[in-house]
């Protein structure tokens, strides 16, 4: 992550924070007001940074990707990065209190850990995933565990053989590991999928708990436990408070800090949690179109809290193509709500453009689709008590033949 960093501030993408700034609020509303990094050199007696992807500019610096070939040269990836165990971690007793943790947000249950990848094993299988995990005291979290995914399904089996899950938790570590962990991926592909983004290898180290990590500021090693807990209320993705849900505890055993660590901390809601929820779907969902017609770029949009609105651009060759751009895109990503597709001609990144394309090539009649009684996002505040949405597909493409009707003048 060091190395990021400092290419971030090669590129003029760091602010300093040098003065003291409290973990109780202060320091998350500063990474509010921008999407460049934050590095806090003063923050709870130790250091942090916020906003360590929070633009496609930085997503394209820690990828090594062109910013404007991400989408498509990710959709291309092959999960076959090679990763290489080189020994194990020193570790010492846990103490969560020597980590600068934030409260982001008023109505908060308390601290959380936002940016924290936790590394599962189970069967032979590691999965990596992103949990916000609510401090509970000084070796103990409440992790909020999505029914179904990969984590919970990993616990379930565990808990059903009498035994807690193995885990370990890093903070500060290398962007591109952060996104290959927030990416849908074939099962146990997580980590030779960050490899593969890290340049085609990668080395980790084993806990004690036979947990395999890649390389990271802050390690925590232990178990999640059959243990439930009240977690919550807290911030997501759309930046209203999701409810108290009762939640695992994770049991801390081992901590190992490099000298001098970096924290990393992600704002909820913020733009660095927009671009992790919603890029790792945009390649998905170019996949998905691709099948169907000719596409072009796939952006899931910022005011979309960057995980509820797509615009995806193509170019037709029948006049049925952006229809059946939505229906795909659908199924690709469940959790969209809205889709707008475009032509070649508009910006999908630009809204203003966007925007025109509705006004000038969208009869309602004809052109929005809505589809009632689907599942949407647990995360959208719209959703009806079944746990069903209404979806809306809008085609905002010229009428083929008539291209002439809608060319824009220029010079």
């Amino acid at each position: 992550m060091r190395e990021f960093i400092e290419k971030m501030r090669k590129a003029g993408l760091v602010v300093d924070v040098k003065e003291e700034v409290s973990v109780d609020m202060e320091a998350p509303k500063m990474a509010a007001g921008t999407d460049k990094l934050l590095f806090f050199h003063k923050i709870g007696g130790s250091r942090a940074v916020m906003n360590l992807t929070a633009s496609r500019t930085s997503l394209s610096l820690a990828l090594g990707i062109d910013e404007t070939k991400i989408v498509k040269t990710l959709a291309d990836a092959q999960f076959n990065g090679k990763v290489i165990e080189d020994g194990t971690l020193p570790m010492q007793k846990p103490d969560l209190a020597k980590i600068p943790i934030m409260h982001h947000y008023p109505k908060d249950a308390g601290k959380y850990l936002t940016s924290a990848i936790v590394f599962s094993r189970w069967d032979g299988v590691e999965n990596a995933s992103i949990h916000r995990m609510q401090v509970l005291d000084d070796h103990r979290v409440a992790a909020r565990l999505v029914e179904g995914r990969h984590t919970h399904v990993m616990l379930r089996k565990a808990l059903a053989k009498g035994e807690k899950l193995p885990i370990a938790i890093t903070i500060g570590t290398h962007p591109a590991v952060t996104f290959a962990s927030c990416t849908r991926v074939p099962t146990g592909m997580e980590l030779p999928f960050a490899a593969e983004l890290m340049g085609g290898e990668m080395k980790v180290m084993r806990c004690s708990n036979g947990v395999l990590v890649p390389d990271a500021e802050i390690v925590l090693e232990g178990f999640i436990t059959g243990d439930l807990t009240e977690e919550g209320p807290f911030v997501d993705i759309t930046g209203t408070y999701d409810p108290v849900r009762m939640q695992h505890i994770i049991e801390f055993t081992g901590m190992y800090t490099k000298p001098d660590f970096i924290y990393h901390g992600i704002l909820p809601g913020g733009d660095e949690h927009k671009m992790l929820m919603g890029a790792p779907y945009e390649p998905k969902i170019y996949k998905a179109v691709a099948g169907v017609t000719e596409v072009r770029n796939v952006v899931l949009t910022k005011g979309g809290c960057g995980y509820l609105h797509a615009v995806i651009q193509i170019r037709k060759s029948t006049q049925g193509d952006a229809k059946n751009a939505i229906m795909a895109a659908f199924a690709a990503h469940t959790s969209l709500k809205h889709v707008v597709v475009v032509d070649e001609d508009i910006d999908p990144l630009d809204p203003h453009e966007v925007e025109y394309a509705i006004a000038t090539r969208v009869s309602g009649d004809r052109d929005i689709m809505v589809i009632t009684g689907v599942r949407g996002s647990s995360l959208d505040p719209c959703q009806l008590e079944d746990g069903t949405n209404v979806k809306v597909g809008v085609d905002a493409t010229m009428v083929l033949g008539r291209e002439a009707d809608f060319s824009r003048a220029t010079w």
